[in-house]
């Protein structure tokens, strides 16, 4: 059955992002086009064929990141077809995601933080757009999808809360704090109305006066990161992990910032626990006489 199909559904019902649409769909079309010297459509996929195409992913040296995406895309896939009555079975039945490495999420220090937000130039429209953007995201810990998204009904200077639709559509509210709210003000009396070109509901408008792109916001902060001499690298979700690493480092609670981040699940954002050790951990072994 048409793939366009099923991911139009996908995005409709599930409210999946156009960025896993986009990865989902590469995924398919790949196993299809693998599927093709042996005569067997999409659609008609067995385990076999998905234990082979797991195995090709492997040996091709594809992360374990990268075939557990596919699985999941797979799944999704058939469970679909079979809502269809597409096909009566579900091949994917029974096989294991692969095991992922474990490996903790890179953050940044608090000094680092600081240079990278205090360099933009905010005596310019576009530096007083980035230098909010940077403030709002280190101070909310939004995707940066959730952030070039944001329209200007769900900020709420007065109470100076943000409200955030994330994955799946879910809700949540996040406090700005004083500096981001002052900085968005600025930006919002002083560098928005010179960017704006036509009406528009979004916060941070490109230099066209449109809605900005991911790809776009990661730009600029690897061009802020290298004028202030940081590390290469550097990512609106880095500033993600520093948000949430931060808040726990200075004592947040887990269930508190599970809530600001948006996991539907507790034991995503455990990860960040670890983070913490590993940091508190390096420190004692630098400072520590005995360490």
């Amino acid at each position: 059955m048409d793939l366009d199909l099923f991911l139009d559904k996908l995005w409709l019902q599930q409210g999946v992002s156009k960025h896993t649409l986009a990865a989902y769909r590469s995924d398919l079309r790949h196993f299809a086009e693998w599927l093709e010297p042996q005569s067997c459509a999409l659609a008609d996929a067995n385990r076999e064929h998905l234990e082979n195409y797991l195995a090709y992913l492997r040996q091709s040296g594809k992360h374990p990141r990268t075939q557990a995406r596919f699985l999941s895309a797979a799944r999704k896939y058939f469970g679909w077809l079979m809502q269809q009555h597409g096909r009566t079975d579900d091949p994917c039945a029974h096989l294991q995601s692969p095991k992922q490495p474990a490996s903790l999420p890179k953050s940044l220090s608090e000094d680092a933080v600081a240079t990278l937000l205090a360099a933009p130039d905010v005596h310019t429209s576009l530096g007083l757009r980035d230098k909010a953007m940077l403030e709002v995201l280190y101070a909310t810990g939004l995707r940066v999808t959730e952030l070039v998204q944001l329209k200007l009904n769900e900020l709420s200077v007065r109470q100076g809360l943000v409200r955030v639709v994330g994955k799946g559509n879910k809700e949540r509210l996040v406090p700005l704090g004083e500096e981001a709210l002052h900085w968005l003000g600025e930006y919002l009396r002083h560098g928005r109305p010179d960017l704006l070109k036509t009406n528009h509901d979004v916060v941070f408008v490109s230099n066209r006066g449109k809605q900005m792109t991911r790809q776009t916001f990661w730009h600029r902060i690897r061009i802020y990161a290298q004028q202030a001499g940081l590390p290469e690298g550097i990512s609106p979700h880095r500033l993600r992990h520093a948000f949430a690493t931060h808040l726990l480092n200075h004592g947040a609670d887990l269930r508190a910032l599970q809530m600001l981040l948006g996991h539907s699940d507790i034991a995503t954002t455990q990860i960040y626990t670890e983070v913490a050790k590993a940091r508190l951990k390096q420190l004692h072994e630098t400072h520590h006489p005995r360490g």
